[in-house]
């Protein structure tokens, strides 16, 4: 599998095109998709029951996650969704882009269970995801990003202008520290699904820093798709599937090369 770093894309990304953004109503096709793989997807590694928090993506709320966490159950997890309505950006903080109520999610669901926390962050929530993990490592597992636009040109999408408009202050607004650790690796291990024909976010926004605890794994998905697309979900089961400090990127083997690229 190659391994993409945003190192190998120097120039400055921009929003996807308008005939990207377009191709995003194939998210239906994507979710019957799923529901035709379940009994396909049920062939991957059953975990170990840990927790998993599943932050939705922006404008969304946990009904969008729900196919998604029906899969993680049906693996042996217990995911939660995040309790906190749409996800209009209200819940974010210009200091620690999360604020107290996201922080006290994830506080309460490790108190549950007395173990750490797989984070999942669909777009937005993956930002949530990644900073949770900076102000509490000792409280998550690893983080799963999905077209998450946490590199270094925030703009290079088509949502930022509505969610300063909801979240009730502007870009400029963030903290410059935020701003400028945001693109660096959460200190936890940590996974970034992307797709190069995401019609909302630039891909190359999405891209982790390579390390030895970071990977970016490209799939052909809609941005909308995501969280029911059944490439995330099979690759989702390996990554989740790995013990507790025994982290080790995916490796596609056989059949897998011919859907991750």
């Amino acid at each position: 599998m190659k391994t993409t770093s945003p190192n190998d894309h120097y120039r400055r990304p921009h929003r996807p095109s308008l005939l990207k953004l377009a191709l995003e109503m194939r998210t239906v096709f994507e979710a019957g998709g799923f529901a035709m793989s379940f009994p396909w997807l049920q062939t991957t590694a059953k975990g170990d029951g840990h927790p998993v928090l599943v932050l939705p993506g922006f404008l969304a709320t946990d009904f969008s996650t729900k196919l998604l966490r029906t899969f993680l159950k049906s693996r042996n997890y217990k995911p939660y969704g995040w309790r906190l309505g749409r996800n209009l950006g209200r819940h974010s903080h210009p200091e620690t882009a999360c604020g107290p109520a996201i922080i006290k999610r994830l506080t309460d669901i490790h108190q549950w269970h007395g173990e750490k926390v797989t984070l999942i962050g669909w777009s937005l929530g993956g930002i949530y995801a990644r900073e949770l993990a900076r102000i509490h490592p000792d409280r998550v597992r690893q983080v799963i990003t999905m077209g998450s636009p946490f590199g270094h040109n925030k703009r290079a999408n088509h949502a930022i202008k509505i969610f300063e408009k909801t979240s009730g202050y502007q870009l400029s607004d963030m903290c410059p520290n935020l701003i400028r650790n945001m693109p660096l690796p959460p200190p936890v291990p940590s996974t970034s699904f992307y797709s190069k024909s995401d019609g909302i976010t630039a891909w190359q926004c999405c891209l982790e820093e390579v390390s030895e605890t970071t990977q970016n794994i490209e799939i052909n998905s809609s941005h909308l798709g995501y969280g029911h697309h059944p490439a995330v979900m099979w690759a989702l089961a390996d990554r989740l599937a790995q013990p507790d400090g025994g982290w080790q990127p995916f490796k596609a083997r056989h059949l897998e090369k011919l859907v991750f690229k």
